[in-house]
């Protein structure tokens, strides 16, 4: 069963992680619907989240790869500096309200009101905001990645999604849809790790040698849907817009509220 359950939530936290819909709300949610909760499931879903962080390593290898091998180079350093900037706010801010929002935050009616706030705020964005003229990632400035930056603190909230704030403030700030996505990616390779690996730190003293293969097929399961899932999505931003996120959002935080 617990072989079970780790590969429903790796799939849960690939499928969610890099779409505008919370992983952290459905992992929750998921987590309190199968009865696999306590100190140790909360390790398990900070380990499967490299999973997914590995997924965007892979596909956007050469990207990286470049960025290394030419990092003297002015592209690459204006790169790396543009993705500093952005996770910045989150890494500053999370420090110091990370405790009071673990132990506050990560409940299931937070959660389900976050992904209500949060599926409007994308259909309002939506309506409101016309198609961005930054075009390629290499054009956003420093001063727009410092922008999504401050929108990913937004994040910090349980059910907001990360990927959400980011993208959503993106395209606010003028970035066409793909290249607001493709910069999220990004960006979650540095917010993620550091998060993730903040948290196992803190939360290794939970584990057993006998964990290791039930962690391990979550991390692969989340890994294997998150490739799958951001190639699907980046085909669909192509030709549509987020709003039917945003309804997603709103049904599914209802029908958590709802459920007993």
């Amino acid at each position: 069963m617990e072989i079970l359950k780790s590969l429903i939530l790796g799939i849960v936290e690939g499928v969610t992680e890099f779409l505008p819909i919370s992983s952290t709300g459905h992992l929750i949610l998921a987590g309190n619907l199968i009865s696999f909760t306590g100190e140790r499931a909360k390790v398990f879903e900070i380990f499967i989240q490299l999973g997914a962080i590995l997924a965007v390593v892979w596909l956007y290898h050469i990207k990286l790869i470049s960025v290394i091998r030419e990092i003297t180079m002015p592209k690459a350093k204006a790169f790396i500096i543009k993705i500093f900037l952005a996770f910045l706010p989150s890494a500053i801010i999370g420090i110091l309200v990370h405790s009071y929002i673990k132990y506050y935050l990560f409940n299931p009616t937070t959660v389900a009101i976050a992904l209500i706030a949060g599926g409007i705020a994308i259909i309002l964005i939506e309506k409101a905001v016309t198609t961005g003229n930054v075009q390629d990632i290499d054009d956003i400035s420093h001063r727009l990645a410092l922008g999504i930056g401050l929108f990913q603190v937004l994040s910090l909230f349980p059910g907001v999604s990360r990927a959400g704030a980011t993208i959503m403030g993106g395209i606010i700030l003028g970035l066409d849809r793909k290249v607001a996505a493709e910069f999220s990616f990004f960006l979650a390779i540095p917010t993620m790790f550091a998060a993730s690996s903040f948290d196992l730190i803190k939360g290794i003293r939970y584990l057993e040698a006998g964990d290791i293969p039930v962690f391990m097929i979550g991390f692969t399961a989340a890994f294997a849907s998150a490739i799958i899932v951001i190639k699907i999505f980046l085909g669909y931003i192509a030709k549509h817009d987020f709003t039917p996120f945003g309804y997603y959002r709103i049904i599914f935080g209802i029908a958590a509220l709802l459920y007993p």
